[in-house]
């Protein structure tokens, strides 16, 4: 079981598969070095990265799916780990951050889909609704796509969302290449759900 969370009131919380570029987002933004490797699986613990006065954090759980070098019994003590953590500070969370990878995303899902499996995204997407969680699909490494438009709307169909994708990003879709720097849609969404849960104190955090 994840221990030594912070005392803080709310949080913003990060998931996704390993390797699709949570540690580069948190990085970006926080402004702070995050450990980050090409290899899946470098985050094993929550990464919490706090301010006092304003009693808020970002926190960076660790990838579910698979991982370089960890055994299958450990990967998924890990992902029981995330869940009871997102049931646990369900009430703390003002966005969950789901991250996938724009390249993978979709093949990833139609792979499990096909074999009778629940994909994981997915299954993380509704999991955090069902928690009353507000949840953004942060759609990263964009610059490796050239079908932008199509992938976006097909993502939205496997989510149970109803294209086109334009219609949500202003709360729920956002593309974005970190590793470029290149996320004022994730930043403009955050905003939009800090504001309509009342803190805009808060969006000094969010906005570059």
């Amino acid at each position: 079981m994840f221990d030594n969370r912070p005392d803080r009131d709310s949080e913003i919380v990060l998931v996704g598969r390993s390797n699709v570029g949570k540690s580069t987002i948190m990085r970006e933004l926080t402004g702070h070095s995050v450990p980050t490797g090409k290899k899946p699986g470098v985050t094993r613990k929550p990464n919490h990265f706090d301010w006092s006065p304003e009693s808020f954090m970002f926190t960076d759980l660790p990838g579910f799916g698979f991982m370089s070098g960890v055994e299958g019994q450990k990967q998924d003590a890990i992902q029981t780990d995330i869940v009871h953590y997102l049931e646990d500070n369900a009430e703390s969370i003002l966005a969950g951050i789901l991250v996938v990878d724009a390249k993978s995303v979709i093949d990833i899902i139609d792979r499990h889909s096909e074999r009778g499996d629940i994909p994981h995204d997915v299954e993380m997407f509704h999991f955090l609704e069902e928690l009353g969680v507000p949840v953004v699909v942060a759609v990263n490494k964009m610059d490796k796509v050239d079908d932008r438009d199509e992938r976006l709307d097909a993502l939205c169909d496997r989510l149970g969302l109803f294209p086109p994708w334009q219609q949500w990003q202003d709360d729920t879709i956002a593309p974005i290449t970190a590793k470029k720097g290149q996320i004022s849609s994730l930043r403009d969404v955050l905003s939009h759900h800090l504001h309509t849960a009342k803190r805009d104190e808060l969006l000094k955090f969010v906005r570059s």
